[in-house]
């Protein structure tokens, strides 16, 4: 590859690697072609991009940028999932099409400035989704004004509850 090609796509790399909320890194080695276009098709779905670049260009590309290295886990054909919103989806994906294809295999990822090793990757994957995370604050942050609410009309009720208490009983005698 030209020393400029190697520059361009350094450049790009390094593009991608700021834009995004992370990367993800995988073998794909064994995986078939219809294989891969699933994959790609089912982490495009969740925010994810999957693209193949040179392991030592993708290690420049990080280094330019002072962000952690990631030389021992750049070994191999590597695939890189970049990240654009929420990094659980595309985990999740990750890990679920690696459970029904054996032949991919977690490598890595770059969440910000924090290297995760492939534990730490399935572990992001068994996270609730961001919409989970907001759906339960939310509950959360509603429950001591439901309590307040509940509690305020606690007499209101007592009295609604005695006053039909007392009209069954006048019209019992």
């Amino acid at each position: 590859m030209a020393t400029h090609n190697k520059s361009e796509v350094i450049a790009e790399i390094k593009e991608r690697l700021t834009a995004s909320e992370g990367v993800l890194m995988v073998d794909y080695r064994g995986l078939t072609v219809k294989d891969i276009s699933e994959l790609r098709n089912n982490l495009r779905e969740v925010g994810g991009e999957m693209t193949v670049y040179k392991n030592t260009l993708t290690e420049l590309a990080l280094r330019e940028l002072a962000m952690p290295t990631m030389e021992e886990h750049l070994e191999g054909p590597t695939a890189f999932v970049f990240i654009a919103g929420d990094p659980v989806a595309p985990a999740k994906a990750l890990t679920k099409f690696a459970e029904a294809h054996p032949a991919l295999e977690l490598k890595a990822g770059l969440l910000g400035n924090s290297v995760l090793d492939k534990e730490s990757v399935v572990a992001l994957s068994k996270l609730p989704s961001r919409e989970e995370l907001l759906a339960k604050l939310l509950g959360t942050l509603q429950n001591p004004t439901r309590g307040f609410v509940t509690v305020c009309a606690g007499p209101a009720r007592g009295l609604a509850t005695a006053l039909d208490a007392i009209a069954k009983q006048k019209d019992a005698a």
